[in-house]
């Protein structure tokens, strides 16, 4: 994991590798179509679910779709700027540049090395951040507590013990840091390679990572992209709380087979398969 005395890391963006945004890759074919315009409820933790709702696999399917228009949004901001985070006292981090960010705040969640092929929880790190960048982490292992969800409370998790077969930092990173963005409601993370292969997860806040108000192409390339994420597990759960957390229109068939989702300026028919899997995304704009 990282070095008792590394307090302070940056780099370059890895442009090639989307990995600094989305920390995944897409692993399945879906059929897209683009055209031209001429009852139940899925929820977050404390949007209406049951207690029993309140698991690992659910939490990722809460945050999935808006985390990734969080972190597109993210790119658009801050373009191809290299980073750097200071993790001494209150923290700091910062995207470089001729006019550098500065995030208000820095939250590190934790580590995913790949020699020892685990996750480590900032607040179980040797090095022992201070609790003014640890807080939010220290939050989750209390949620997790209360939930029964030990990947939140176990002080190194494998990387064997995750969902969707993840077998890599970038995506361990990923996963931890969208179970944040559902507990914490901060939606903009910062997946940074920090030396030897090993990912730091970092929720960072500042006002220009905000999302503006939802546009139709936008929409269309969050469906089409979050519909690929391998750690889904009931799309139709991520479909319906991405919307309802969006303020998309939502029409349900009585089947729940199908939705269509609407917005100004596009309308996205969504079907699923018999395995509620998303099967189909039809667009129109």
């Amino acid at each position: 994991m990282m070095d008792g005395d590394l307090l302070t890391i940056g780099g370059v963006r890895d442009t090639a590798g989307r990995r600094e945004t989305l920390g995944w890759e897409s692993r399945r074919p879906l059929e897209v179509r683009l055209s031209r315009l001429g009852g139940r409820r899925w929820g977050a933790a404390g949007e209406g679910n049951e207690m029993s709702d309140v698991t690992l696999a659910n939490l990722l399917d809460d945050a999935a779709f808006l985390s990734l228009e969080h972190q597109l949004h993210l790119v658009d901001v801050t373009g191809d700027r290299g980073w750097h985070v200071d993790l001494k006292g209150q923290g700091r981090f910062t995207f470089t540049g001729d006019e550098p960010i500065v995030a208000d705040r820095v939250h590190l969640l934790g580590s995913a090395a790949p020699g020892p092929r685990s996750w480590l929880w900032a607040w179980a790190n040797p090095a022992g951040y201070p609790e003014a960048v640890t807080g939010l982490a220290a939050s989750l292992r209390d949620f997790g507590a209360q939930h029964g969800i030990p990947e939140l409370t176990e002080p190194e998790v494998p990387f064997a013990a995750l969902p969707g077969g993840v077998d890599d930092p970038a995506s361990v990173v990923a996963i931890f840091m969208d179970v944040a963005k559902a507990v914490s409601g901060l939606w903009t993370s910062y997946n940074g390679p920090v030396g030897g292969g090993t990912r730091a997860a970092f929720v960072i806040e500042h006002p220009s990572f905000q999302l503006p108000a939802p546009v139709g192409p936008r929409i269309a390339t969050v469906l089409q992209q979050g519909a690929m994420m391998p750690t889904l597990s009931d799309h139709r759960r991520a479909i319906h709380s991405y919307a309802s957390k969006r303020g998309l229109g939502l029409q349900w068939n009585t089947e729940w087979s199908q939705v269509v989702i609407t917005a100004p300026g596009i309308r996205a028919t969504v079907d699923f398969d018999g395995y509620a899997r998303i099967e189909k995304i039809d667009i129109e704009m």
